[in-house]
């Protein structure tokens, strides 16, 4: 069965060791792909939020 883990961020070492976490737990074999995005937005005085995410497709066992 194919399935997905979403990941969401407004910091990208947020996102990088959370992902490692779940990385560790599944075997390299079991990938399909990871895609990535980043967006970015400026609310009111001029301050910026970032977004990062990702989406890992992988195998179950």
């Amino acid at each position: 069965m194919i399935q997905v883990k979403l990941f969401d961020y407004e910091h990208e070492k947020d996102l990088e060791d959370e992902m490692n976490s779940f990385l560790e737990g599944i075997r390299e074999n079991q990938i399909v792909d990871i895609k990535y995005n980043v967006s970015a937005s400026v609310e009111e005085e001029d301050d910026q939020i970032y977004c990062f995410s990702a989406m890992v497709i992988y195998k179950t066992k």
